[in-house]
């Protein structure tokens, strides 16, 4: 046997081993209950969260954090990484943050994030803080000043209000220093938008020319069926919802309250959204994988924000049921943060999509870009009492059709 041959039954032996562990490990998460499975959720987020938090409201995020970068990797990263993981974490975490506290356990636990979550801000924003951010240096901190604009417009009662008036101040001085910085034609531009919603929302004066922008170029860049390009030009990656469909959606949102003539356009961006979601959820494969496809894998199962967020606003298609979805992304991400190398041994997220796989990092690739794993946790913003989280276990559209089940028939949408 020539050792060619000996090298393709060895990889086809790890890859059936792999498939039949992922199988047998789907077939058992079918047996947790929708109690479990917001547990497992809870504790996946904190998880994810708690170092960056933890350190950062100790003013000891800089000297703490790891800074592993791509073998690409354009510069040290140094200048952006933080503010990326912090930025990130945050618009993830703020939906669960917005239920507030209560006495139950999970309640005391919102309780402590959400007070670890307000000094992070203080000190992130405090010109004369160890940990305050660069928010003006590169490009890069356009991107991240825009997930923590985010945030604060996902949680605004426990984000924001709250906030003593000098860190509100330096909040808003930090989101519009970025106005110098000019968004690449491409996605970009929303980071810009939404900086800009956030200022409309909790101050005045915006830069209405940079936000309006945003908007407009997106219409043009429609292409069909739920699907934005990156720009003019049609991308193969998850950027639709990365960050095209949650950021026109949360931009849209603080346009509508103030000014009636966008309701509109939110009312087309939201079906637009709505189908994207119902194609994200068809792509989670019957073991809870889905396909590797474009940039950015090493963001892993933030992929499917845009799936978790049109859950969390109960605007799913009728045909897709919100038990399916919650079974369908406890699957996917119980694989990918359950293996090995995912965290380093101090709980920090390691380059990777399935694991530690630091070769799939783009040069712009840091250990605080890795943070926006978190968007997939956007249904922690449902109560548990909801019924995305207290209904039985639903097998997702891939789930019933490789096991002989009748699925709706799928159609394309303008």
């Amino acid at each position: 046997m020539n050792n060619y041959l000996k090298k393709a039954i060895l990889v086809g032996f790890a890859y059936f081993t792999a498939i039949t562990g992922l199988q047998s490990q789907s077939k058992k998460l079918k047996k947790d209950s929708p109690k479990k499975v917001r547990e497992f959720f809870v504790a996946s987020l904190i998880k994810i969260g708690d170092p960056v938090l933890d350190a950062l409201s100790k003013n000891q995020l800089k000297k703490l954090m790891p800074v592993e970068k791509s073998p690409g990797a354009w510069d040290k990263r140094t200048h952006v990484t933080y503010l990326e993981a912090f930025g990130r974490t945050l618009s993830g975490m703020a939906p669960w943050l917005e239920l507030g506290s209560d006495e139950t356990p999970e309640g005391k636990l919102r309780a402590k994030y959400i007070d670890l979550a307000r000094k992070s801000i203080h000190n992130a924003t405090d010109p004369n803080s160890l940990d305050f951010m660069n928010f003006v240096n590169d490009r890069q901190p356009l991107v991240d000043a825009a997930f923590f604009a985010q945030a604060l417009l996902r949680s605004p009662k426990q984000l924001w209000e709250p906030l003593d008036a000098v860190t509100k101040e330096n909040v808003i001085r930090a989101l519009k220093s970025t106005r110098t910085i000019e968004p690449y034609h491409s996605n970009w531009l929303l980071f810009a938008g939404m900086i800009e919603a956030a200022i409309i929302k909790f101050d005045k004066d915006p830069d209405t020319n940079r936000l309006n922008y945003a908007l407009s170029e997106h219409k043009k860049w429609y292409l069909g069926d739920g699907t934005y390009g990156d720009g003019p030009d049609f991308h193969w990656d998850y950027y639709n919802s990365f960050v095209i469909h949650p950021m026109q959606l949360d931009i849209l949102t603080v346009l509508k309250e103030t000014n009636n003539d966008y309701k509109a356009d939110y009312d087309i961006e939201l079906k637009r959204a709505r189908r994207y979601a119902a194609i994200q959820e068809r792509l989670i494969s019957p073991d809870g994988t889905y396909p590797p496809i474009g940039r950015s894998l090493a963001y892993r199962f933030g992929a499917f924000q845009l799936l978790s967020q049109i859950a969390l606003w109960k605007e799913l298609p009728k045909e897709v049921a919100p038990a399916q979805v919650r079974s369908a992304l406890y699957a996917m991400i119980h694989n990918q943060i359950q293996v090995k190398g995912t965290f380093d041994k101090n709980g920090w997220l390691q380059v990777g999509l399935y694991g530690h796989q630091n070769n799939i990092g783009e040069g712009y690739i840091s250990t605080g870009s890795l943070y926006l794993c978190s968007e997939a946790f956007l249904v922690l913003g449902l109560p548990e009492t909801d019924p995305f989280w207290s209904d039985a276990y639903e097998p997702w559209t891939q789930k019933k059709i490789w096991s002989g089940q009748q699925i709706p028939i799928d159609h394309a949408e303008k």
